[in-house]
């Protein structure tokens, strides 16, 4: 059964009713039926306090398996942009049913992936649009946050940075810090569900991700941002340019009619480009999710347009869901693609936050707690490169073929003294990466399981004790700590 989150001008009694419908399914698939293969957690809290609720599945639920590559879907990051909410519940429902039926495509999809549902990332402002109903929401009413933030426009600009210093022999391609003034700006306010994001992508080694929005019907991969700030619509592409377009691709063109060139569109003009477009060079922000992911962490992020209507009645959401069921399936698969292995040193352990490098690409990843990694690459040969501070660099010479989605290539690096003058890793910019980031600070309460009951299972933070002693009410939420 399908249920359709909207209140179409219902009393508060129902509107509630149906947030707490929606809050009961994510809990139903982590706790009954498919307790064994997935469980339900909140990243975070709203700006009013709503829990940001996540599902995850995987054969393994609660911890990372060694190679298994992760992913997240995220939805509702506009309010009023609410298909994608739906989709997103639609497939946690569908990934558990299909499960127990024995459906061995996705039983093959759960048992080697670690996958994270983000069904709303603005619940706040779903609720001012759900309030409005179908008939009557506007375009923008309920799209930012409870603060009358636009959570896209919110993240930290690091394109500007990587523009700005691209040129630098030795500028650091990925991973890039989050500037000092982004914590101490005075003027924009960072919000907690953006916030609560940047926490969940530094905890896990997430590979691909999707976002789901409406108002269109394209796909847009990074770089969102122009790579020359006075130009609006400039074609910007990331050094990743060929993986980006082969993942917006693979969506695109699994969909029922999004790349299709016939297919009518919403306004914008995307002729021949079959349903993708770089970002940029469809409009241009600034302090986009896509490319935080993609500049911060390992995470290659594609945005999702469902639709002209980012509010369609109810009668059209099954159809939706047929439309971009096997869309939302191959890109999952997507994650098994290029090369994965192992970075160890000679005793055998995994060598975290070494460098994986290929040649001709400048865009680095690096390795998870336990030395893992995963690198997206079309078919081809490539000289592959594994470094890491106080180790030899070890480079390999990979063909991959077109048969072979994911190979494996491990790397074995041997300790060598350090020569700080000839460090790669000891340039001053690379060791501030935490530098001004407050996020170690809030790395132990960064996911917090949901027991049966919906009440955390882990201890409140370390301030929660002392607004209570104070004898005022405990907040909802913590925005900064200084």
């Amino acid at each position: 059964m399908f249920y359709y989150l909207q209140g179409y001008g219902l009393n508060n009694i129902l509107k509630i009713y149906y947030i707490f419908t929606y809050f009961s399914l994510l809990r139903k698939a982590g706790s009954s039926k498919c307790s064994h293969i997935s469980q339900t957690y909140s990243i975070g809290r709203s700006v009013e306090g709503k829990d940001l609720l996540a599902i995850e599945f995987s054969n393994n639920p609660g911890q990372h398996d060694l190679l298994e590559p992760e992913i997240k879907l995220i939805g509702n990051m506009h309010g009023n942009e609410v298909l994608g909410r739906q989709l997103l519940i639609y497939l946690a429902q569908y990934l558990c049913s299909e499960y127990l039926r024995g459906n061995e495509r996705i039983q093959t999809i759960i048992n080697t992936t670690r996958i994270h549902i983000l069904p709303s990332m603005n619940p706040d402002g779903y609720e001012i649009a759900a309030s409005e109903g179908h008939q009557y929401n506007g375009w923008t009413s309920g799209r930012a946050n409870a603060q009358n933030l636009d959570l896209n426009r919110n993240f930290p600009d690091l394109t500007s940075i990587f523009y700005n210093r691209r040129r630098f022999r030795h500028f650091r391609n990925n991973h890039i810090p989050i500037p000092e003034s982004y914590w101490s700006n005075k003027v924009e306010v960072i919000a907690p569900e953006t916030y609560a994001v940047m926490k969940w992508i530094r905890a896990h080694p997430f590979v691909i991700s999707a976002s789901l929005h409406g108002g269109e019907l394209v796909i847009s991969y990074p770089f969102d941002f122009s790579r020359h700030p006075q130009e609006e619509r400039m074609y910007s592409p990331t050094p990743d340019e060929q993986i980006f377009k082969q993942l917006a691709r693979t969506y695109a063109d699994a969909h029922a009619t999004m790349s299709n060139n016939v297919t009518e569109r919403c306004g914008a003009s995307f002729a021949n480009k079959g349903g993708i477009t770089n970002g940029a060079q469809w409009y241009s922000f600034a302090g986009g999710m896509s490319d935080f992911n993609y500049l911060h962490s390992n995470c290659y992020e594609i945005t999702v347009e469902l639709g002209c209507d980012k509010f369609p009645s109810e009668v059209e959401l099954y159809p939706e869901w047929l439309r971009n069921k096997e869309a939302l399936l191959s890109f999952m698969e997507f994650v098994h693609r290029g090369i994965k292995g192992i970075v160890k040193d000679e005793h055998g352990n995994g060598i975290k936050g070494a460098t994986i490098s290929v040649r001709g690409m400048r865009h680095d990843i690096t390795t998870a707690e336990d030395g893992d990694y995963w690198r997206l690459l079309n078919p081809g040969v490539h000289i592959v490169t594994a470094a890491a501070s106080g180790y030899t660099k070890v480079s390999k010479r990979i063909r991959l073929p077109r048969n072979i989605h994911v190979g494996r290539v491990d790397f074995v690096l041997k300790k060598v003294p350090r020569d700080p003058s000839l460090d790669y890793f000891n340039i001053p910019e690379l060791d501030s990466y935490d530098h001004f980031d407050p996020f170690n600070q809030f790395e132990q309460s960064s996911q917090r399981e949901l027991s049966e009951n919906g009440e955390e299972r882990t201890e409140k933070p370390w301030w929660w004790s002392y607004f209570s002693q104070l004898g005022i009410s405990a907040p909802t939420w913590l925005l900064r700590n200084y």
